[in-house]
């Protein structure tokens, strides 16, 4: 049998762009699966590649807080991700879901 390792995502983001393709790909595929856990887990590596000591003190949020708040069915405040987003340099954006057809 054929050992594998996990995948530490976290290695491969390496600045602020890969941050950002990375969660939007978590977000888009949360989404489509109906599943919140997916984006959590998405921003749990994302700190990890950042180092969660450095984000605690660029937030002012205490390393635990922001761990519970990233948990698998965790229903974190938006103050929370929104402060880890930008400490992480990332800006939360907003399409359309569905485009209006246009009068012809």
């Amino acid at each position: 049998m054929i050992k594998t390792a996990p995948l530490d995502v976290s290695k491969y983001l390496h600045d602020e762009t890969d941050i950002a393709l990375f969660l939007e790909a978590a977000a888009q595929e949360a989404a489509e699966a109906g599943d919140h856990n997916i984006f959590l887990a998405a921003i749990a590596e994302a700190t990890k590649a950042k180092g969660m000591i450095n984000l605690a003190k660029e937030t002012g949020i205490p390393q635990e807080s922001i761990r519970q708040s990233l948990f698998p069915d965790a229903n974190p405040r938006y103050e929370i991700i929104s402060k880890v987003l930008d400490a992480l340099g990332i800006q939360i954006g907003f399409t359309a879901k569905h485009t209006a057809k246009t009068a012809s």
